[in-house]
């Protein structure tokens, strides 16, 4: 379960099949074990990698007992979701709800099924019919269609929100335990909404031509669904918060960019399907606010990244990073190509440089702190990178998404695959150390989906990334050298905070160095091959007389940072920032790194960022570079084997540049600055 920045939500989403299990007990009880139906979409009979079975698995049906304001198209039971599916000792899978158990009551104290569930899987079945034109999908998002549209509030003030939990019998639980917010559930604008409108934008698109009668109907709650968000979060549209001095636009769904390009997907798909003024103008803006959101440039932090949280200039995180991908659908749907410039920067810019890190990291805070990697992550960036490439006519953009795709196989921190084609079954996620939760529920299951099915259209792509996944896998990139790992002077001291989480970022390894005026702190560099670019991490504070530090490696300047650089605090939950700052002049390959405070207060230092002017990810002989010097480079390369090998060099907006083949196992290449070259 993924827990969301601001609320105790699980967005660890469950799906289902309707079809096959037309049969199955309109009561669900507490826990289900067994395998995927035999009549579930095989990959092993259709020659694709997506297959539906253990999605299906995790479906039921439910006939909810009457609720007030709520109501769904059609008669007869809905389509529900099982949230988790936990692995037993026999290798089977257990369906379960979120919360705590009472098997007194048959009730969870979040529920069995919920909305992001039935959104996201809705998503899945409705792009696997429009890929394949199989029935069996088509009747399992109009289930899933019409569940959720049951848990959206139809009538009073609450209108077009959305009730979060369904216990297994289908009553509502509009007010979890533990609480999230918003409290109840549909009392206003959440990601549950967010996701809403992404099925039912993409449900009108495919059912507008075969079913007009569920259209109309799913064209009546999209509009009910848009008038709620007018209301709730365009009406501050044109307003801006400060953020440590930066303006956010105001008028991000739960001040989130994430949340609100999963809207954008969903309006982009309606507006395209001839969807109403209404809905263009809600898209025009949100597009709006969401490009707003890019920070950074190739030498400064967070490199050209599309920041997910309207409340924090220090956060990013790769679940839910959905913006390049909606950006990319509302520039082509609105004829817009200057909101593909954030985009692309996202694109070419930072996904190069977040893979040969290490891959699609749940949280850079702004260190690489949560270095847990799920599907949610990993599709986020596939799909960006599938969807910029078509909308900007970029290809270079594919090849990229080849190095990602192949986590599914085996290129991961675990050396393991994490789809399995023969079950549907995607894992919940690896850890920093390696370790695989091979539990699968339903998020999981969903984006691991929806990667297979952006694979099976690209069929090229996913035969490169299935041959490269199990492939040996080595990393030349971003280092964090933390700051208590230094040598101190007198007056230089390690700080353990009572939480590392400071509201909008956190200390990395739980801890910081505070340095009196006059101290220092030496640390020894990680031997490299080439300089470095040093971005050492320092809680900026609204104080212009609040100090220095100066930095030196090996006795030489690199320049000094002034601490005092923060803006107002606004909306941010503390003043100040955790911000990585830039250092002038490249860090040697080896020796060792100073840093000396000056001014008249404690100055905190969290970590240095340390990244080579370029960095590598391998898999085999396929090989991905990524500058962050300002200027053309050549980077000699050893191939995996001696063959003939096609090396194309991109600028940083993804631009062809140079391409070769050569058939020598060890030879140079280009890469241009702030760009990247792939051997393939």
């Amino acid at each position: 379960m993924t827990v969301t920045r601001r609320t105790v939500l699980g967005t660890s989403l469950a799906a289902t099949t309707f079809a096959a299990v037309a049969g199955a007990s309109t009561t669900a009880k507490a826990s289900a074990v067994g395998t995927a139906p035999a009549t579930a979409v095989s990959s092993a009979t259709s020659g694709n990698l997506t297959n539906l079975a253990h999605l299906d698995y995790l479906g039921a049906v439910v006939s909810p007992p009457a609720a007030e304001g709520h109501s769904t198209y059609g008669t007869g039971p809905i389509g529900v979701l099982w949230t988790y599916a936990d692995r037993r000792d026999d290798g089977s899978y257990a369906r379960v709800g979120g919360g705590a158990y009472d098997p007194a009551t048959n009730t969870y104290g979040q529920g069995a099924f919920n909305a992001d569930d039935l959104a996201r899987a809705a998503v899945v079945y409705l792009r696997h019919f429009k890929l394949r034109g199989d029935a069996h999908s088509r009747a399992a998002a109009y289930g899933l269609l019409r569940g959720l549209t049951f848990l959206q509030t139809a009538t009073g003030p609450n209108a077009g929100n959305v009730v979060l939990w369904m216990q297994p019998d289908g009553t509502l639980n509009p007010s979890a335990d533990p609480v999230e917010l918003p409290d109840p559930s549909d009392s206003g604008p959440a990601y549950w909404l967010a996701r809403t409108v992404w099925a039912l934008g993409e449900g009108y698109a495919v059912f507008r031509s075969v079913d007009p009668g569920l259209a109309a109907f799913l064209r009546g709650r999209l509009e009910l669904a848009i008038a709620a968000l007018e209301r709730q979060v365009l009406v501050h549209y044109g307003n801006w918060n400060i953020v440590d001095g930066r303006r956010v636009p105001a008028w991000l769904i739960v001040a989130g960019a994430d949340a609100t390009s999963e809207a954008i997907l969903g309006l982009a798909a309606y507006v395209r399907a001839g969807g109403s003024t209404r809905a263009r103008r809600a898209l025009e803006r949100f597009a709006e606010a969401v490009a707003a959101m890019s920070a950074g440039d190739s030498q400064t932090w967070p490199f050209r990244a599309l920041l997910p949280w309207g409340e924090s200039i220090s956060d990013w995180h790769a679940w839910g990073a959905q913006m390049p991908s909606a950006l990319a659908a509302a520039s082509s749907v609105l004829r817009k190509p200057r909101l593909l410039d954030p985009a692309l920067g996202d694109a070419a810019g930072f996904t190069p440089l977040l893979m040969t890190a290490g891959g699609p990291d749940n949280g850079w805070l702004p260190a690489p702190i949560d270095r847990t990697q799920i599907a949610y992550g990993v599709d986020a960036r596939l799909q960006a990178l599938l969807g910029v490439a078509s909308a900007a006519n970029r290809p270079g953009l594919v090849q990229v998404a080849i190095f990602v795709a192949a986590w599914y196989f085996g290129a991961n921190r675990a050396g393991t695959a994490m789809y399995d084609p023969a079950t549907g079954r995607t894992y919940d996620g690896i850890s920093a150390e390696g370790v695989v939760n091979r539990n699968s529920g339903a998020e999981s299951t969903i984006h691991g989906l929806l990667s297979m099915l952006a694979l099976d259209a690209h069929p090229t792509l996913a035969a490169q990334a299935r041959v490269l996944g199990p492939a040996t896998r080595t990393l030349s990139g971003l280092h964090t050298l933390e700051a208590e790992s230094a040598n101190l002077s007198a007056g230089a001291t390690v700080i353990t905070p009572p939480s590392p989480w400071t509201g909008e970022s956190q200390w990395s390894n739980n801890s910081y160095v505070a340095f009196t005026p006059g101290s220092s702190a030496k640390w020894t560099l990680p031997a490299t091959d080439q300089p470095q670019l040093a971005l050492p991490i320092i809680d900026t504070v609204p104080d212009r007389q609040a100090g220095r530090t100066a930095w030196t490696a090996n006795g030489h300047p690199l320049g000094t940072i002034n601490h005092g650089t923060a803006g107002p605090q606004g909306v941010s939950a503390a003043p100040g920032a955790l911000l990585p700052r830039t250092l002038p002049r490249y860090v040697p390959a080896t020796g060792t790194l100073t840093a000396t405070a000056s001014g008249s207060t404690t100055l905190r230092v969290d970590a240095i960022l340390l990244l080579p002017l370029i960095s590598r990810l391998q898999l085999a002989s396929a090989i991905l570079l990524t500058s962050v010097d300002t200027h053309p480079r050549s980077h000699a390369v050893t191939a995996g084997t001696a063959r003939r090998s096609t090396v194309s060099a991109y600028d940083k907006s993804g631009a062809l540049k140079t391409r070769f083949t050569t058939t020598t196992q060890t030879f140079d290449v280009p890469v241009q600055p702030g760009g990247f070259t792939v051997i393939l």
